[in-house]
């Protein structure tokens, strides 16, 4: 039975109801369930097992965004991460993409990249035509250590070389290997290629071989999405539709050419991405260095996404950037949360869940670009952080609602004055008139 993720109200509802909504959706068993709930899942022991000096377990809020609708297919989208008005503010920007017909997504073959570098050659150019001549002789080398990768299609594709003839340390041949790692990220899959193609290149060149390791700037497995705002969705009280698309596209261009703001403009498309990579296990520092080399490519640092006005007045927006993950192996299996996070998105393939964090990003970047443009950042972003306040300052329960509402109300959203509101809510709770109501 296929299932919606137009979940109206969905934040409304209690944690349990959350949860069991998610449960139902993904066929989760119900000690799946209880992992869900932090009831169980990862514990030290297996913690120990996953890093060195392990001393115990640090956890995130772990949410899922609604309303996304990707090329025909609804998805819920878990996400891990601390900073409130994120889920709340992706989950809108789904819906408002919703009404003009959902997400289409694109991606590369999952092709990642090693690098392998060559130094102390007599002549750089000559060592590059001995690799090219002998390509098929190392790609061959390179897939018979491929493993498991290579038995599911996988391996070895093409060979570049990158001579670099002015260095601090003088010429050196970079050589590109092309690997394709089907459903893994592949950082081992292509450690493991390189480290046994160095001896065979020093062998062909004379050179002596230094660094043989992955890049992270996997501009060879790229994911795209773009998607369609009617203008009249994105009118409020305060602003026409016209002029939100207008504000929004200004907003977009304004980060295509200055870095200062297209810097903590991608921060808010890697709000989103970054905490679907977490939730699945993957590795989100690659991820964030991937993207942002990926930025910088032309010289300047510039967004990673593209917002226009089409001919119709609609609200057009697209992203790319390379977003190399995994469905198997590493954190994505061994960690129970990151497993599960994976049934709930019901992905099947790694280039799958590349497009669907593509999405995530574009929605998270409409949501951040359209409150700076129309009525500000802090509106929504500052109620969701009082609940935060709230709760630092020992509020619990009940509790917890009537501070926000009072210090939204006052305009006073400060860790002072939650203080001030718990202790005055507790003094009246504990009182002898509140005792004899």
């Amino acid at each position: 039975m296929e299932h919606s993720s137009r979940i109206p109200g969905f934040y409304k509802r209690s944690l349990a109801e959350r949860a069991a909504i998610v449960a139902q959706w993904a066929g989760l068993s119900s000690q799946e369930q209880a992992t869900l709930l932090g009831m169980s899942g990862l514990n030290a022991q297996q913690a120990d097992n996953m890093i060195e000096n392990a001393i115990g377990i640090y956890a995130l809020p772990l949410g899922v965004a609604t309303n996304f609708l990707i090329n025909g297919r609804d998805y819920l989208i878990p996400m891990a991460i601390e900073e409130p008005s994120v889920l709340a503010a992706v989950s809108n920007a789904a819906r408002l993409f919703r009404e003009g017909g959902g997400f289409t997504t694109s991606s590369d073959e999952p092709i990642m990249i090693g690098q392998i570098q060559l130094l102390d050659v007599e002549n750089v150019y000559v060592a590059a035509g001995q690799i090219i001549s002998n390509k098929a002789m190392l790609l061959a080398e390179a897939d018979s250590v491929g493993g498991s990768i290579v038995k599911h299609g996988g391996g070895a594709r093409d060979i570049d070389v990158r001579p670099i003839m002015n260095s601090a340390i003088g010429p050196m041949l970079i050589i590109h290997l092309l690997f394709d790692t089907r459903d893994a990220m592949g950082a081992n899959a292509i450690n493991t290629a390189v480290e046994h193609l160095a001896p065979h290149i020093e062998t062909l060149t004379g050179g002596r071989v230094n660094l043989r390791i992955l890049s992270n700037l996997t501009d060879q497995r790229k994911a795209r999405a773009e998607g369609m705002i009617p203008a009249q969705a994105l009118a409020t009280d305060a602003i026409s539709g016209e002029d939100a698309v207008r504000a929004i596209v200004e907003a977009g261009v304004f980060a295509e050419v200055d870095p200062y703001r297209a810097t903590t403009h991608n921060k808010g498309i890697m709000n989103g991405i970054d905490a679907v990579v977490i939730a699945t296990g993957n590795d989100w520092r690659a991820i964030e260095s991937g993207a942002h080399a990926y930025a910088a490519r032309s010289g300047q640092y510039t967004s990673l996404s593209k917002w226009w006005q089409d001919d119709d007045g609609n609200l057009r927006g697209s992203i790319e950037l390379p977003l190399a993950l995994g469905t198997v192996g590493g954190a994505t299996r061994v960690h129970p949360s990151a497993s599960l996070a994976l049934r709930i998105l019901k992905t099947q393939s790694a280039r799958e869940l590349s497009e669907v964090c593509a999405t995530v990003g574009l929605a998270q970047n409409l949501a951040a670009i359209r409150a700076l443009a129309t009525e500000g950042i802090q509106h929504g972003h500052m109620r969701m952080h009082a609940r935060q306040l709230a709760v630092a300052a020992g509020a619990s329960g009940a509790m917890v609602s009537r501070v926000v509402e009072m210090m939204t109300r006052e305009g006073n959203i400060r860790l002072e004055r939650a203080k001030s509101l718990v202790l005055e809510l507790s003094e009246s709770i504990h009182s002898p008139a509140s005792a004899a109501d």
